[in-house]
């Protein structure tokens, strides 16, 4: 069974795991089909915030429950609620519960000198926020603690994904590169030298964690990042390549040089890069897809859903999450002040 069926990496992991032979129910709020699943696959609606209908999804038992959107310990003590009928789950954490060994994680990456520091490649073994209602980060250490501490009732496999990409997303860091060029816009400003590192994680990629863990069930936590994780200077140009157009890129040594100038979705100072030893170790993982593989899908989607939209329309979280992104006026006042200057 899996909850959040038709979210963006539920459409293909359900595919993946009805492909591999299992029986699969496909449960969401709207009880929807993808056009690419297999006919064998049942869609069943309800919504994973009503227990009740949550309880009569699962009927009589499922072998394997796979969770999407999980998120905090009142969801936890649903799955674990579930432990006499569910063999094992499988379950999307995040990178995020990271910090490094100063205590530093995603939720100070605002304050100064915030940004955390973490190893690279960074393995499963690091340290993680303190459990809690606080913010998005400290809530899924919470679900992560309370399913791995009823591990002999519900072995669960907690998948700790990095940027996630791909068809349906609803906070896509492409749309960043992808409407500026089809704004027009042929000068780049990239702060830190174009030389950010977030991980990237693909859907794909993590469909594929997610059919293996089915089969192997366990109580552990595991990274789930790409084979490969660029710069953002080379994803811009990797971007640009599958749109066809030429962009100069401005690099800019250190932060962004104003607001809404330089920044983008990946710009983070210090690399945020994950080993994925143990997923090859644990569950015989190999990588299926490499980064610039997918961006022809993910490119198409997203200017097929800005086609006569507002781009604040089409992503709402977008906005939530950053802001404007499209602040052409600081970039190109900025630039001139640059140029006019003589800077290299």
């Amino acid at each position: 069974m899996v909850i959040g069926a038709t979210g963006q990496i539920g459409r293909v992991a359900v595919g993946a795991l009805a492909r591999d032979g299992w029986e699969v129910t496909a449960v969401s709020r709207g009880g929807g089909r993808d056009p690419r699943w297999p006919d064998g696959v049942q869609a069943v609606r309800a919504d994973r915030e009503d227990d009740a209908a949550l309880s009569a999804a699962v009927g009589d038992g499922c072998d394997v429950l796979v969770d999407m959107v999980a998120f905090g310990a009142g969801h936890a003590r649903q799955l674990t609620g579930l432990a006499g009928r569910v063999g094992s789950a499988v379950v999307i954490s995040s990178v995020s519960v990271y910090e490094d060994d100063r205590g530093r994680g995603f939720d100070t990456q605002g304050e100064p000198g915030g940004f955390p520091e973490y190893p690279v490649p960074l393995t499963e073994d690091q340290r993680t926020v303190r459990p809690g209602d606080a913010s998005y980060s400290t809530r899924k250490a919470e679900l992560e603690r309370e399913l791995l501490a009823a591990g002999d009732r519900l072995p669960t496999t907690l998948l700790r994904a990095g940027a996630i990409h791909g068809a349906y997303c609803q906070g896509p860091r492409e749309l960043y590169m992808v409407k500026r060029n089809l704004d027009g816009r042929r000068r780049r400003v990239l702060a830190y030298g174009g030389e950010s590192r977030f991980h990237p994680a693909s859907v794909h990629t993590i469909a594929e964690l997610i059919r293996l863990a089915a089969a192997r069930p366990g109580a552990r936590v595991l990274n789930a990042v790409d084979p490969d994780a660029p710069t953002v200077a080379t994803i811009a140009a990797e971007i640009d390549a599958v749109m066809g157009v030429k962009t100069e890129d401005v690099l800019v040594d250190g932060p962004p040089p104003a607001p809404g100038v330089g920044e983008t979705p990946w710009s983070v100072p210090m690399p945020v890069v994950c080993d994925m030893s143990a997923a090859q170790r644990e569950l015989g993982y190999r990588p299926v897809v490499r980064y610039a593989d997918t961006l022809p899908e993910t490119v198409a989607w997203i200017e097929e859903q800005l086609a006569g939209r507002d781009w604040r329309e089409a992503y709402p979280k977008m906005v939530q999450a950053y802001g404007d992104l499209f602040d052409y006026a600081a970039e190109d006042a900025w630039l001139a002040e640059r140029d006019g200057r003589g800077d290299d």
